[in-house]
């Protein structure tokens, strides 16, 4: 009995020491923080022109894609929101592409929609191969030839014979074949020698009038393997000539 009464006591002790500890260090614990810088309180900041606009980038797919920044027209060259809506562009996603005439022959050259002020005076103009780049990203070069490889490989298409025989832009693009390379191509059910009897794509010309129909001198454009051979070569030729 004694030594139970011992071992109780010996807890008690124990316990009374702990507690009084924890006490002690929660205190200079308390202590330590009080002595501590307070931590800083987040600054309550007014948002920039800049974050608000964000990278409001226009991104056009049709009818040729090309971009047009929100941010630097506004932010950098301080225009307002008035200074081209509604004169100029609708306020609309799509409104100028779905009437048709958002090009450059129709309208940016006659001085509407971007060529209101890109025309060489106010900003860049919009024609001239230097300034391509600024929008399409892309010298928009045509290239000499092209080779269809769907739904047929390979027909060829001499485009710059086209171009030398006086045809323009505007004659094909947009009404018969979009501007980038290989949009035919992703429709392959539909760029068929059908489509060009019935007057669409190359039909548009090759109809025995204009040019030799589509359905006679097969050989012309459809050269099979030797068009592959040519193109290879032609590939071949122009990566020599850029690692010049």
């Amino acid at each position: 009995m004694k030594g139970y009464k011992n071992v109780l006591l010996a807890l008690s002790l124990t316990l009374a020491v702990g507690f009084a500890g924890t006490t002690f260090l929660v205190a200079d614990e308390t202590k330590d923080q009080g002595d501590a810088a307070p931590p800083a309180q987040p600054v309550a900041t007014t948002p920039s022109l800049l974050d608000y606009l964000g990278d409001t980038k226009v991104i056009s797919i049709e009818p040729v894609r090309q971009m047009f920044s929100h941010r630097s027209h506004v932010v950098e060259y301080k225009l307002a929101c008035s200074d081209c809506h509604t004169d100029i562009f609708e306020r609309k996603w799509g409104a100028a592409r779905d009437k048709g005439d958002y090009t450059h022959a129709d309208a940016f050259d006659q001085g509407r929609y971007c060529g209101v002020c890109h025309n060489g005076e106010a900003a860049f103009a919009t024609v001239g191969e230097d300034n391509c780049m600024r929008c399409h990203d892309s010298s928009m070069s045509a290239p000499d030839t092209i080779y269809f490889q769907k739904p047929v490989r390979t027909v060829v298409f001499e485009h710059k014979g086209h171009v030398d025989m006086g045809l323009k832009c505007g004659d094909c693009h947009m009404q018969l074949f979009d501007y980038r390379v290989g949009a035919a191509e992703e429709q392959p059910e539909e760029f068929i020698m059908q489509a060009l009897y019935d007057g669409k794509y190359c039909g548009a010309c090759h109809n025995g009038e204009a040019a030799f129909a589509s359905d006679t001198r097969c050989t012309t454009c459809h050269i099979g393997v030797r068009g592959d051979v040519r193109r290879l070569a032609r590939a071949a030729d122009k990566n020599k000539q850029n690692a010049q």
